[in-house]
């Protein structure tokens, strides 16, 4: 969302083409929003609309609102900033207002700022190198991390999330059907980033963290990893200030998960039943496959099939500092096709 006030950019309907070029000129967004006293979203104003509306001969003494679009394009407050982009690259605007399920302005879409906000110097690191056999004939001949959700392959809405986010140093760690990866992405000047490869040999999978030992230099601030078969919109941000302050070597994102036994469990001691509680619901923080490390936990990255959990198991049997950050964003891990029916809103 824009970093300014939204309010700045609002005018009540019966304000003036004068008062809108005012909001535009102040606001510096390009855009006027004509908004109700209930502060629903009536519709949108930029300067090309007010210059239409003088060639007709109105002056700018004369209501806006006659000449505000009758139709305007909004993004509803939970609508991912992939799909916002999109819609922007789709009907070429550079702007989206966002509003609630009753219509109320809630803050403004930017292009600029959904693939230009400020650069942060972390890298990412996303692990996209398995083989995905548990979707069998889906990943036959495209590698898991490109299949399509809401028309996007799921890395790339990874790669325009971190992007989004700031991060603008990303390294794809590639194995299966590489090729198709890095066609697609390049060197990441078209995501508004610097993509590289770390290139496993296919004969030599390295795990879900040995890939980091093939990283070209030693990072100098904290590494962002992640999985790359994840559709989630993680607080990066967040999750990057909260390994900050903590002070930890690593941060693990982690999330709820509620199993619930499907039959009637009993307590028994001695033969003894003590207790009986019908189909209990147990609750667990699971690992969500999203990670910050300390450039000094990477240096520890053997060059070999390296389980990434094994590195926390390292770190929490010397005593270092782990931290658990709790992810409650979307997050769902296509690994299977459930997941993946669900990613996809309930389509195979």
């Amino acid at each position: 969302m824009t970093s300014k006030p939204v309010s700045q950019l609002c005018l009540p309907p019966d304000g003036t083409l004068w008062d809108a070029l005012q909001v535009i000129d102040k606001g510096a967004c390009g855009i006027c929003l004509l908004v109700g006293p209930d502060q629903r979203l009536l519709g949108t104003v930029t300067d090309g609309d007010i210059r239409r509306a003088l060639l007709k001969g109105v002056t700018l003494q004369d209501r806006i609102e006659p000449h505000a679009p009758k139709t305007f394009t909004s993004a509803h407050v939970r609508t991912p900033r992939a799909e916002v982009l999109d819609l922007m690259q789709a009907r070429q605007i550079h702007q989206v207002p966002i509003v609630d399920d009753e219509g109320r302005l809630k803050g403004l879409h930017l292009l600029h700022e959904i693939i230009g906000s400020a650069p942060r110097p972390n890298w990412a690191v996303i692990m996209a190198g398995g083989k995905g056999t548990r979707l069998g004939e889906l990943t036959r001949n495209t590698p898991k991390p490109m299949l399509k959700v809401a028309g996007r392959p799921i890395l790339e809405r990874l790669v325009l999330h971190l992007v989004g986010s700031g991060i603008r140093r990303i390294f794809i760690s590639t194995n299966y059907l590489a090729g198709q990866i890095e066609e697609h992405f390049g060197d990441g000047t078209r995501f508004g980033c610097r993509i590289e490869y770390l290139r496993e040999q296919p004969e030599e999978p390295l795990g879900t963290g040995g890939s980091l030992a093939l990283l070209p230099e030693a990072p100098t601030d904290p590494v962002f990893v992640c999985n790359g078969d994840l559709v989630t919109q993680v607080d990066i941000a967040g999750l990057l200030e909260f390994h900050r302050e903590g002070g930890q070597l690593a941060t693990i994102g982690v999330r709820g998960y509620t199993h619930e036994i499907p039959f009637g469990c009993l307590e028994v001691s001695d033969g003894r039943v003590l207790s009986l509680v019908e189909k209990p619901a147990l609750s667990q923080l699971i690992n969500a496959g999203i990670y910050v490390l300390e450039p000094a936990l990477v240096a520890r990255v053997p060059r070999r099939h390296f389980p990434i959990t094994e590195l926390f198991e390292q770190a929490l049997s010397q005593g270092d500092p782990v931290g658990a950050f709790e992810i409650a964003d979307e997050w769902i891990d296509v690994g299977q096709r459930e997941q993946l029916k669900q990613a996809r809103g309930g389509a195979q």
